[in-house]
Formats: structure tokens, C-alpha cells, sequence
């Protein structure tokens, strides 16, 4: 049987099908998808294409690959990242401190090599840089710098993004979902530029987040760059071992939550 969609690439239906059968729950979590010949005979396609869409799913966490085994349906909690994809306000919220931001920096400039990467943009292209400072309960918590593409940008030109969200605004007024995330968390030493406006010494251990967040159809809607002070906030994991966990396989995220401290 075939599946074709003029004009979508056969690798596309194959992915866009086994999505749609994880989403909907035809196929359960740890479950044994479908072998490469069985998909290939399914839509009538070469084992290249299909080995090529379960790439595209197992980039989106969607699923797993086991050597010699086949492909699995991943733990659906671990696509959300950090459990759920919230912006600045809402962790402060769910810390119980008041949050507020201060707008350091809002100008056009071109997009560096590591900015353009993440945003899929050729180097130099044109983009809108965002520095934030962020505070709870009035206290400098973290500083952001975020990069958006100059069609995000525009969105938000009109909006007070001092006491409001990217998140918010683009879902909120324009419908834009702001779907996945992907994360980097490591330890840095507090660049100057930076340890100026959080109050910390120049070179004191901060910890930084990058995030690059995506709409529909995986386009890249900003990358952000966020110095969280390290005598601040400390982020906190739960792994739950289950009975049907496959050997190797990595254990279900059941909690990565932030945790705040108060000054």
C-alpha cells in the first residue's frame, strides 16, 4: 500500500505516519516498531528512505535503536527535555517568586557562526539580539541573550517583552507553538559582560543553559543563551527504573526541575 503526498518527500510520509501512530497510541511506549522491510513494502520504498525517517524520529527523541533489536518507542516524557518546555516567568511562578526582567539590549546585528548554526541561517544573516536581565522577588537571578530571526523579531517589535514572554506573545497573539527545545547545560566562568549585571565577581562559576526552541515543522524560532547564578538555582533529576526498561536503554526522566534559593 502506498502513502504518497504529491510534493512531500517519501522519507517525510514514512516519518509523518509512525509519528502520528506514537502520538495517537497505536504504537506504546518501548514498543517494537515496525522492521525496515516491513515499512520499506508498507509505502513502497527503498531501506534507505526508510532508514533515513526513523533518523528524523529518533532525533526527535520519538524513538530508540537497539543494535541488531530494531527500533522502540521512546519514554514519551523524555521529548519534553526538562519535563516541560517553560519560559522565565513560569519557573519563577512555580518557585513562588515574584519574577521581573529588565531589557538590557535590543538591536539588529549580523548572526556569528555559532548563532547561525543553531538558527539555520547563513553566517552574517540578519538578526535581532535580546539581552534580559532577570530577577526574583527583585534580586538579580540570571541575564539572557537570546538571537531571533528577523521574521520572529518583527512579531515581537510592538510588546513589552520586559513583562512579558517569547513564548507567551507567540502563542498567545499569533499561534505560533513553541513546540521543542533543545538544551545544553554546562558550568562557565561569569564573562564580564554578564557578571556586571547579575552582581557577581568577574570569573564566579555560573551555570549556563543554551536553548535553541523550534515552531511546527522544526523551524528554529530563537537561540538563547542563559547565565543562571550558581548560588541561585540548582536543578534537581529523578530517574525511575521500570520492570520493562530494555537493557541499555536509558532509564524514564520522571523529574528535572529547577530549584530556586531565596537570598
Amino acid at each position: 500500500m502506498s502513502y504518497e503526498h504529491p510534493g512531500k518527500p517519501r522519507h517525510e510520509q514514512v516519518s509523518d505516519w509512525l509519528r502520528n501512530q506514537i502520538e495517537e497510541g497505536a504504537l506504546a511506549e518501548n514498543q517494537k516498531l515496525p522492521s525496515e522491510s516491513a515499512l520499506g513494502s508498507r509505502f513502497g520504498v527503498s531501506r534507505i528512505t526508510v532508514r533515513r525517517a526513523l533518523q528524523t524520529l529518533e532525533s526527535e527523541d520519538l524513538i530508540y535503536r537497539r543494535q541488531g533489536l530494531g527500533s522502540f518507542v521512546q519514554d514519551r516524557r523524555l521529548r519534553q527535555g526538562l519535563i516541560r518546555l517553560t519560559d522565565f516567568i513560569e519557573d519563577m511562578q512555580m518557585a513562588g517568586l515574584r519574577p521581573a526582567s529588565r531589557v538590557l539590549h535590543s538591536a539588529e546585528e549580523e548572526a556569528p557562526s555559532h548563532v547561525a548554526h543553531r538558527l539555520g541561517l547563513a553566517i552574517g544573516s540578519p538578526v535581532l539580539r535580546l539581552d534580559r536581565l532577570r530577577l526574583g522577588n527583585g534580586d538579580p537571578i540570571a541575564m539572557d541573550r537570546t538571537w531571533l530571526p528577523l521574521n520572529y523579531a518583527s512579531l515581537l517589535a510592538a510588546h513589552d517583552l520586559e513583562d512579558d514572554t517569547i513564548f507567551s506573545i507567540l502563542e498567545r497573539e499569533y499561534g505560533i507553538c513553541v513546540c521543542r527545545g533543545r538544551f545544553r547545560i554546562e558550568s562557565v566562568n561569569a564573562p564580564n559582560d554578564v557578571a556586571q549585571f547579575i552582581d557577581v565577581p568577574w570569573g564566579r562559576a555560573l551555570l549556563l543553559i543554551e536553548r535553541t526552541s523550534f515552531a511546527e515543522g522544526d523551524r528554529p524560532i530563537y537561540y538563547q543563551q542563559r547565565w543562571y547564578r550558581s548560588d541561585r538555582v540548582a536543578y534537581e533529576i529523578e530517574l525511575r527504573r521500570r520492570d520493562n526498561t530494555p537493557p541499555g536503554a536509558p532509564l524514564p526522566l520522571a523529574e528535572f526541575e529547577p530549584v530556586f534559593k531565596r537570598s
